[in-house]
């Protein structure tokens, strides 16, 4: 009888190693296999390399394309059912556009023999620090109060469903934080948010676009949204939007937490 595996699922945040958690060390140094993309496999075998003693034993390394985010985890979980300690690797958290949800979907679509042996594992979410904190983090605080975060890729939902969240949320007056806002198949999308977000807030509205958060390559730059443009992000970009409270002190950003008479003004 095949001893029943484990899959853990670990996000290793935004991407400087030492934002890795000691529980996603722990599992990579604990795992016989080790699935992701290949960017976020590269990542591990480096965490791996600078934490583990030269003489420990590797996991067998399997990377893949960023398009086959269900049969990577179907691939997970098969080597997990033949009794093997697995981790699937994700930047950022695992649960916030990332892998947690493609395991589980996979789960879901499983049937006869194959869903039993799969529901008997071992699944576990291991966070991680998601670029959205991370940006945030750098520029002050402008997530302080409440917010929303965004994909506004249209490859799995809809421009019509991102819109009205928009929408929504700038009516509500939520800060919000937007992943994917530009890539070259999608050049124009951030054009049409850059439009929604002029049609419900003020000129003056504060945003910070954080690229590639805690590596080499990090920028950061906060504008009013009348000064935002299109260029201004790219795919290795997190967007920030503050709420109408929003504002600087000094080279900071921060959202207040308090929601009510600011300055002798009512909200």
């Amino acid at each position: 009888m095949v001893s029943i595996g484990q899959l853990t699922i670990a996000g290793l945040g935004p991407g400087d190693l030492d934002q890795i958690t000691p529980a996603v060390l722990q599992a990579l140094l604990a795992a016989d296999a080790v699935v992701g993309y290949f960017p976020y496999v590269a990542r591990a075998q480096a965490l791996l390399a600078q934490s583990a003693p030269a003489s420990s034993r590797q996991p067998q390394w399997l990377a893949s394309d960023n398009r086959v985010e269900l049969e990577r985890a179907q691939q997970a979980l098969e080597l997990a059912a033949q009794g093997r300690q697995v981790v699937v690797v994700s930047s950022g958290d695992p649960g916030v556009f990332a892998m947690a949800s493609a395991v589980f979907e996979a789960l879901e679509r499983a049937q006869g023999a194959q869903a039993e042996r799969w529901l008997a594992l071992d699944v576990q979410v291991l966070p991680g620090v998601t670029a959205m904190l991370a940006a945030a983090a750098r520029a002050g605080a402008p997530l302080g109060h409440d917010f929303c975060c965004i994909n506004l890729s249209d490859n799995l939902k809809p421009w019509p469903v991102i819109a009205r969240r928009v929408e929504l949320a700038a009516e509500a007056d939520f800060a919000m934080a937007f992943y994917n806002p530009r890539s070259h198949s999608r050049p124009g999308g951030f054009n049409r948010l850059l439009a929604l977000l002029r049609a419900h807030c003020e000129p003056e509205r504060l945003l910070v676009f954080a690229r590639a958060v805690s590596t080499p390559e990090e920028s950061l730059q906060v504008c009013s949204l009348a000064e935002a443009q299109p260029e201004m992000a790219d795919m290795r970009t997190v967007v920030l939007v503050g709420n109408r409270l929003t504002r600087r002190v000094g080279r900071y950003t921060y959202t207040p937490r308090y929601y009510g008479t600011v300055d002798g003004k009512a909200p």
